[in-house]
């Protein structure tokens, strides 16, 4: 070690080697009593008091060390810090120095001053004999080894060469080299022990490490030995065993650790030789290997074994109930619906996938799709919570049934599935459902609310050999739709005209697509008379399809279509679009009307889209009319008002459409900026038979008039109808089939010049009736 590493020695080390100067204290009195008796018999030999003076010096400097000594390690013989160490190594040094120089100066007084050979030999053997110490007593003390082998060595050569002959000068040379072979020797053993002792504190840190890794790990290990026992535990691995420390596994055999649990009644003896056999061979193969335990208490171990490093094998363990737990878990929420507790959409397709793969081929399987009739009107009147509580309650009476071959599902929404495994005939599985709609029926109680269950349902019967749980799903859904149009709460099965229907169904959404992608739609126009003048003043512009292989296809068929495919306001646009035009080039007297769909107004693009057709068609805002519907009043009253006062904005006139068919259209005729109402043609049925609707609809029209709104009524459809409006009712306009089918555009715009024919007759039926 050299100086500058000696400086850079860690404060503990350095305390350490400090600490070693003051051991062996009686070694001290031994070479003083030594050095004293060497004394003695110098002077005995020459009567040289000088060297009776040194006799007892040096006695007296090596007592006055071992005192020293003695009061360190009476003291305590601890070293508590580096300063500390520095002052004892000071006063080690000052006492050392006294004994060299004494010794050495012995020897320059037996060699130079009063030579004597046994003086020379008693000198010289007595200090090399002490040099030799030095390296093994001094070694802690770089600076003390100097000053040893210097103070030693430098006297004895020093006489040697004042000598002057030359065998003393050649043996006062040689022996100079051994203060540098002392020091050199010195540091060779500090720099030895420097290392045994970092090499020890690295030792016993990388231990500490070592055991603070294995003792704070979340698993539980062992090692074992090449004996298979076990050679290595730790805290977790004793804990998970119910044992106070890790040293209580040692020695322990696999087997041994096993039966620990089959012991205490955790593992079955033959779960014990399962995992034996499995750790053993993944020791013995080299290859990890895992094995999941559950103990009879609920709790679930998961153990490890692999091969090790010199013939040592590794096996750890861990308590993965939580795991397991939440594992279990996302399979039971990936499987089962959250609100019921029913297998989900895709879990029953595997329960059904699975059921109809086993067994007899030939057998009948049925499949049932059930839906609550009306069940948005709960969410939307009473809110979700309470939706979600009668879907609650109906999977509860559904869930009752299920058991060996019925399997109940919740598809989503209110939508439930009942497949049965095994069924005789059609008259069983009637059987069945009849049941199952009768415990359905009645009422429950939902956060206070009492619900009426009320469902629809479709069902379907196929041998397991023909076909396939999406088959029949589909099927059974056709039967739905069938017992929803004949009017819900009620189920019906699976006929093979349903399947055609709903091709045929399917292919018409194609075929209108396509038309309306084409704009091979066309647009008619009704005309609506006004009364006074008994001429066409407007128009409602209708949509009509002509369909290539069907030819035409009524409004009631196709609009439906439409709404369901999510286009009807693309048809909106075209009608609205073609009307505009058409109506630009008819006299400036005839104006048009369109209908708009309660989807046109959930869109902020419908006053865009007004604005354009005006634009691009040049026509004059107040020659167009909108008609809204009660529907998209109630769809969404604030952005329905929005639009149509932007509407308004433009020029563009509003009217109530349908009037009397909704719940609270007179709600409307005040809060809305409507121009005009158009009466229903329900009003008319019997108005020439009955007093009260003639007086009704006298009321509507004298209400509407006081609020400034014009008056439409539709579905004129006879002579004695309109000689009744006119004399006794007096609307503004009429329409209906008494003014014939509706027209091309052509045909409005020669007929908007033209009194209809009624006139004179209207007004010789006025005369007799005054008369």
């Amino acid at each position: 070690m050299g100086r500058t590493k000696t400086e850079n020695i860690p404060a503990d080390v350095y305390i350490q080697f400090v600490r070693s100067l003051f051991d062996n204290a009686h070694m001290l009195v031994i070479g003083g009593v030594c050095y004293w008796i060497l004394g003695f018999m110098i002077y005995w030999r020459t009567h040289n008091p000088l060297f009776l003076a040194f006799s007892f010096g040096l006695l007296s400097i090596s007592l006055f060390r071992y005192l020293g000594i003695r009061g360190f390690l009476k003291a305590g013989g601890s070293i508590a810090n580096v300063d500390e160490a520095r002052r004892w190594e000071r006063n080690y040094i000052l006492k050392g120095s006294l004994q060299g120089l004494g010794l050495g100066s012995l020897c320059f007084i037996s060699i130079y001053v009063y030579p004597d050979p046994f003086a020379e030999l008693a000198a010289t053997s007595l200090t090399i004999a002490t040099l030799v110490t030095v390296v093994g007593r001094n070694y802690g003390s770089p600076q003390m080894v100097r000053i040893f082998s210097v103070t030693f060595i430098g006297p004895a050569a020093l006489g040697l060469l004042l000598r002057m002959d030359f065998p003393s000068v050649l043996l006062g040379l040689m022996i100079i080299p051994l203060t540098f072979i002392t020091i050199n020797s010195a540091d060779h053993v500090r720099n030895v022990l420097f290392s045994a002792v970092i090499g020890h504190k690295q030792a016993r840190n990388l231990t500490r490490r070592f055991d603070r890794a294995l003792n704070t790990m979340s698993h539980g290990l062992v090692m074992l030995g090449p004996d298979g026992r076990v050679a290595v535990a730790n805290a977790e691995a004793a804990r998970l065993m119910s044992l106070k420390s890790g040293d209580a596994l040692l020695g322990r055999s696999i087997h041994g650790l096993l039966m620990r649990g089959v012991a205490g009644g955790m593992l079955a003896p033959k779960d014990c030789r399962y995992i034996e056999a499995q750790l053993t061979r993944a020791l013995r193969e080299g290859r990890d290997r895992k094995v999941l335990v559950s103990l009879a208490n609920g709790q679930h171990y998961e153990f490890s074994a692999r091969e090790g490093s010199q013939e040592l094998g590794v096996i750890t363990f861990e308590d993965v109930t939580a795991r397991v737990e939440a594992e279990e878990k996302i399979r039971f929420m990936a499987r089962y619906d959250n609100l019921t507790g029913l297998p989900n959409r895709a879990y029953f397709h595997e329960l059904v996938g699975e059921a109809m793969a086993s067994g007899d081929q030939e057998r009948l399987c049925g499949l049932a799709v059930l839906d609550l009739d009306d069940f948005k009107s709960v969410n939307d009147t009473l809110g979700h919570p309470v939706g979600d509580g009668l879907i609650y309650a109906v999977a509860e009476r559904l869930a009752a049934i299920a058991g060996p071959g019925i399997t109940v599902s919740r598809f989503g929404g209110d939508e439930f599935m009942v497949f049965f495994d095994r069924v005789e005939d059609e008259s069983h599985l009637s059987t069945l459902l009849d049941e199952i709609f009768a415990d359905l029926q009645g009422e429950v109680d939902v956060a206070g609310h009492g619900l009426r269950i009320q469902t629809s349902g479709g069902a379907v019967l196929s041998k397991v050999k023909d076909t396939d749980a999406d088959a029949m799903i589909v099927k059974a859904d056709l039967a739905l739709y069938k017992a929803k149009e004949l009017g819900k709460n009620s189920w019906r099965l699976f006929e093979a005209a349903m399947d055609a229907a709903f091709r045929n169904r399917q292919l018409m959404k194609a075929d209108l697509r396509n038309a309306v992608q084409a704009r091979e739609l066309r647009v008619v126009y009704q005309p609506i008379v006004a009364v006074n003048t008994m001429r066409i003043a407007s128009c409602e512009a209708l949509c009509r399809w002509d369909h290539p292989d069907l030819g035409p296809v009524s409004p009631s068929v196709f609009i439906p279509l439409a709404e369901e495919m999510g286009i009807v306001s693309d048809i909106s646009t075209f009608v609205l679009e073609a009307a505009c035009a058409e109506c630009a080039k008819w006299p400036a007297q005839t104006s048009v009307s369109v209908n708009l769909s309660a989807k046109d107004f959930r869109s902020r693009d419908i006053v865009q889209k007004v604005r354009d057709a005006l634009a691009k068609s040049s026509l004059a805002a107040h020659r167009l009319e909108i008609e809204v519907t009660e529907t998209a009043l109630l769809d969404d009253k604030s952005l329905t008002r929005e639009s149509i006062e932007e509407l308004k904005a433009l020029g563009v006139r509003i009217a109530l459409d349908d009037f009397g068919t909704g719940y609270s259209s007179l709600s409307y005729l005040h809060k809305l900026p409507l121009d005009k109402i158009k009466i229903d043609r329900s009003f008319l049925v019997d108005v020439n038979q009955n007093r009260q609707s003639l007086d009704l609809l006298k009321g509507i029209v004298s209400l509407s008039r006081t609020l400034g709104l014009s008056v439409t009524i539709e579905g004129v459809e006879t002579f004695e109808q309109l000689k009744t409006l006119v004399h006794s009712v007096k609307p503004d306009f009429v329409q209906g089939f008494l003014f014939g089918a509706a027209l091309s555009a052509s045909g409005i715009e020669t007929m908007s010049s033209v009194t209809w024919p009624f006139a004179a007759d209207l007004r010789i039926a006025g005369k007799r009736t005054a008369s």
